[in-house]
This record gives C-alpha cells, structure tokens and sequence, in this order.
C-alpha cells in the first residue's frame, strides 16, 4: 500500500494536541482525522491548519469542541444485537464454568464511551450469577480517553430514547426512573469502575477473562492497531476472550488470536508456548562396591555407545585406537583387530580427509575443529558427503585423555540440497510471481479492510449527525407549532376587529387586508397581497393617502385621521374614516391602515371634529 503524504500543517497540529493537552493522535488513521478536523474548521470559517492552531493558542476552550468531533462517541445498549445474543447464550455461560465459585471475574470494556457497553455486560453478568454473587465477583474495567464521555458514564442518567433497546424485563430491574431520565441501579455501579486510558500509552489492564472493545481500532492505522493488539494479548489470560466490532476482521494478527465466531468477532488468544528439550537425571544412590551394578552400567554405557546413529571412533592421548561404534565399523570397514593399533596406521587417518594434523590442531586449539561437505569416493563411482568433527576429550585444564571423532554422513540432505536448487531455479521465476500476486493480494486486502474501517467511521459520523439533524427538527417542529398557534391567534385578532385593516411595506406593498377592508372593497386577499396599494382600482380615492402614508413611514406623524368621499363594493355612497400609523419596534418598516364606514363607527369618533382637524392640517 502506497504510505500517505502527510501535510507538514496538519503535522504541526497534532504535535501542538499532544504537547499541550497529553492527546497524542499521530496512531490514528490521517484520513479519518482530517476529515473529522476539517469540519471542525469548517463550523469556525478556518481554511488552514496553520490557521486553526493559531486559533487554538488564543482560545484554548475551543479544544474541547475539537476534541468532542475528534472522538465519535457513538454508543447504545446491546449495540448489534445478534453478537450480544451469542455472547449471553455461548460465551459468558464458559467463561463462569472455567472459573471457581470464589475466582474473580475480570472484563474490560475499551473504548468505553458514555458507558451503555459497560451496563449492558453488568445486566448480562447479574442475569447470569444473580444480582449478590455479582456484586462480590465481577469487576468490569471501562477507560476511554475522552473525560467528558466518562462524566456522563458515572452519573448513568440516560434518556428514554437511549434505553429503547433494553429489554422491558431488563429495564425495569435494572434502571431507577427519574422524571423523564433512566439511572442505572446504584448498588450495581460500584462494579463498574470508569477511567481515562490511553491504548496506546497507557499500560493495559490485566489478568482479563473478557475485553470488549467494539468498534474502537478501526480509528487507528495499521502499526497502531498492531501495538494494541500487542497489549490486548498481554491483558488476556490464556482462556480469555476478546469481543471485537463488526469492523474490525485480525486477520492480519492471526498469530496472537484465532476466532471462536467470526461472523460475531468472537477471538480468543493463543498461547506462546517455547517447547524446551528437557534431560532427565538419574541420581547414584546403588552402592559403589557392587561389580554387578558396575559391570551392568558398563555394559550399557557400551552398549549406547555402539548403538550411536552416527560413526563414531575414539583415540586414546598416546594416539591408538581405544573405540568404534556400529556405525563406523560398516562404514569405514573396520573391526575389533583394529582396536589399539596406532591411528595413524590405519587408512581412516588420511581417507576421506588428512585427520592426523587435524587432531593435532584440536589439541593445540582446545577446540572442536568441524569440516562440512567432505567428500568420499566409493568403489561402485558414487560419491559420499560427510560431516567430520573432531572433539577433545579434556579432562582437566591442563591434560587431555584422547581425541572423539564422529562422520555424519549427510549425502542424502546434498543430493536433495542439490534437487532443491535445481527446482528452485526451475521454479524461480514462478516463485516470483506468486511473491508478487501475494504482495498485491495483501496490499488489495489491506485496503478492503480500511476501506471497510473508514465507512464504518463514516457511518457513525453520520448516525451522530443525523441525531443532530433529528434534535434540530424536533426543535424547528415545536418552533412552527409555535409560529402556527401564534398565526392563528393573530388571524382571530383580525377576525374580531370590526375595523378594516392594512398593512404595508415601506414599498407601499399590502402585507395585511382584513376581511372587513374585502367586504368594504369587494377585492379578496389573495388578489391584492404582494401588490402596491396605490395600484389598486377600488372606489377609494387612493392618491389621496400617498402624502399621508409618506409621512407616517418617515416618522413625522405618529397619527393621522382623515374622511374621505368614497363608493364601497355595493355602489354606495359612504363617507370612510382611516387612521394611518407607522408600523412600531420592529426591524422592517411600513405603516397600518385602519378604515371603516363613518355611519358604523362607534360614537367615540366625533366626525366633525377629524374634519376641522384636516382642515387645519
């Protein structure tokens, strides 16, 4: 896989987060952090990073909003049903059988969260052993790195929404309802011990029968998710178990774990076991003067000796013969009427090798002198391949008492050394090839696999955005319930004036016109919104408003009264009242038209009286 180019900027970045808050990020995936970073900036208007960690130097509170994007926290009870359901029924059952009555359970939930994958193994467990036996077994370690999710994990408090996918039978006994909010049984929390941890730094918990950690590594990058695979190994006992998410395949580590159910991400460990070969003494304890005893291990020390799988002759300090084994008699034709001549008279001593310097050299040496690959000619042309190594045989530093030499015929690992190298030549250049499609279908399964981990993260930043969209309209929705009771009480205010009204904008166009102002006109709402007033063709002598209205909106007159000579809807003659005001305390402005027919005013409004005042006007 072709390694990413990483930004210089975005570098500095995560240097600065780790130098000055302890949050090292350099282990997780660069594409997921860019990205997760970078809409962060997008919500402050910051194009660069270089930018952003200026902004950061200046406000430092802004760390915890980028932190909170950063790490998706992203939780429910009994996520994924199906694997919690193998667990309940097949897992956890074996865990409490291998253990005793009195033996501690210990489980550790990485990459905790706000805590409902912690109180989902506490309800299985007190299911399980009972709610007493539970208290005095069962400890369930759950770290996380983000402190805020912590917080929220004691306290337990969880909304009706958030516990939707427990059980009826398990809410119930195990949630206190407060008001609108579920809490976790207290008595049961103490079990429940929360932490901040950091997998990569952090020293991992230990002695561990069950780690559930769900859809956590698949933040990190391939050398990252090795480390703490590592750890995980380290935390396991040997017949512990590890609950991975559905992202998340080891298929690249399949030397620490073997999967019990892959389709569930059920692992177990494998044990590293060194296979030592171990020597069995036997102490003295016969009586030393016993000839039998002596004799009968005499006899087998021969006996061993002789029956030695490789050729074997000994040579006393004074250079005889003393000893030949089996094998050394067949193969170098020799025999019992050999034993105390001189070595060097015998054909052995320069055939297939000059031995006689050779010895020489391990007695000044004090050494073993070892030659590989000799070579022997036989009578039928073949040729034989021998190790020869010559040993010392010292008894003190200063003394020898003879010289061992052993030949280990290795002909048939030459001629089949030899038959290897002529198929590996033959098949090296195939060889080649499947080194290559190899490398290509670990690189294609590399990418599949962090191509599956980043839609998984996409996933989740999606289902936390959507639950962001989904609050947010659960607001907009009581705001427009709001906005439509509010509507409708302001239409029966308009409904319950027997006065004609008319609002418009500074562009003198008509906002408002009541029912009173249609049945006055014969003009319905629907025709006239959005038009200019002074467009209208009714029987009211509109020009006659124009200086009136002009005044009201640039704030000259507060009020204004005036009777003018009109004709209404049915033809007849009236005399119409209106009094104009500009639209008052908000930000757009306009003016409000009150109308009505002079003979149906109420009394209050003394006719003569607006006349006189026009008049002076």
């Amino acid at each position: 896989m072709i390694p990413e180019e990483k930004d210089p900027e975005f570098e500095n970045l995560l240097i600065y987060l780790r130098q000055s808050r302890g949050f090292d990020f350099t282990g997780y995936k660069r594409s997921t952090l860019i990205r997760r970073v970078r809409k962060r900036m997008h919500s402050l208007s910051i194009e660069s990073f270089g930018d952003y960690l200026d902004y950061l130097e200046v406000f430092p509170e802004e760390f915890n909003n980028l932190f909170n994007a950063i790490l998706i926290n992203v939780t429910t009870f009994f996520r994924d049903s199906s694997p919690w359901e193998y667990l309940a029924e097949q897992i956890l059952p074996n865990l409490i059988k291998n253990k005793e009555s009195s033996d501690q359970i210990r489980i550790w939930s990485a990459g905790c969260a706000s805590g409902e994958e912690a109180y989902t193994l506490a309800m299985l467990m007190a299911e399980m052993l009972g709610i007493e036996e539970f208290r005095q077994r069962v400890k369930i370690y759950a770290t996380d790195i983000d402190e805020d999710a912590l917080n929220q994990a004691r306290q337990a408090i969880y909304s009706a929404k958030d516990v939707q996918a427990v059980p009826d039978e398990l809410r119930q006994k195990y949630f206190e309802i407060l008001g609108t909010h579920y809490i976790f049984r207290s008595d049961l929390r103490r079990s429940v011990i929360f932490g901040r941890h950091d997998l990569l730094q952090d020293a991992p918990i230990s002695r561990l029968d069950l780690l559930v950690s769900r859809n956590t590594m698949m933040y990190f990058n391939t050398e990252a998710q090795a480390r703490i695979l590592a750890r995980f190994h380290f935390a396991l006992n040997d017949t512990g178990y590890m609950f991975l998410g559905k992202a998340e395949m080891l298929s690249m580590h399949s030397r620490l774990f073997t999967p019990i159910d892959l389709k569930n991400r059920i692992f177990t460990k494998l044990s590293s076991v060194n296979v030592r070969d171990r020597l069995l003494g036997m102490a003295n304890s016969g009586d030393d003067e016993s000839s039998s005893r002596l004799s009968h291990h005499l006899r087998l020390q021969d006996m061993s000796f002789d029956a030695a799988p490789i050729a074997q002759v000994v040579i006393d300090n004074s250079g005889s013969l003393i000893l030949i084994n089996q094998q050394a008699r067949t193969l170098f034709a020799l025999s019992s009427r050999d034993l105390a001549r001189p070595f060097q008279d015998l054909e052995l001593s320069y055939r297939p090798v000059e031995l006689r310097s050779l010895i020489e050299q391990a007695y000044t040496e004090r050494r073993p002198i070892t030659l590989t690959n000799v070579e022997r000619y036989l009578s039928n042309t073949e040729t034989q391949y021998l190790d020869v190594r010559i040993t010392p045989l010292q008894e003190t530093d200063t003394s020898f008492l003879g010289i061992s030499i052993t030949f280990n015929d290795v002909t048939p690992y030459i001629k089949l050394q030899e038959a290897l190298q002529r198929s590996q030549q033959e098949l090296e250049t195939t060889n080649e090839e499947l080194q290559s499609t190899n490398e290509e279908l670990e690189t294609t399964n590399e990418e599949l696999q962090s191509t599956n981990e980043e839609l998984e993260t996409i996933n989740e930043e999606l289902q936390s955005s959507n639950e962001e969209l989904q609050t947010m309209n659960n607001e907009l929705s009581e705001r427009t319930a709001e906005l439509n009771r509010t509507n409708i009480f302001f239409v029966s205010i308009l409904k319950s004036l027997q006065t004609g009204i008319i609002v418009i904008d500074s562009n003198f166009n008509i906002l408002i016109w009541n029912y009173m102002v249609e049945d006055l006109w014969g003009l319905r709402t629907d025709e006239v919104q959005g038009k200019s007033l002074f467009s209208l063709d009714i029987g009211l002598p509109i020009e006659q408003l124009r200086s009136p209205i002009r005044e009201s909106l640039s704030g000259k007159k507060q009020f204004q009264e005036i009777i003018l000579n009109a004709t209404n809807r049915r033809g007849r003659q009236i005399k119409c009242y209106l009094a104009i005001t500009p639209l008052l305390d908000i930000s757009m402005q306009g003016a409000v038209l009150m109308m009505a027919d002079v003979e149906k005013v109420n009394s209050m409004i003394s006719t003569p009286e607006i006349e006189k005042r026009q008049q002076q006007e």
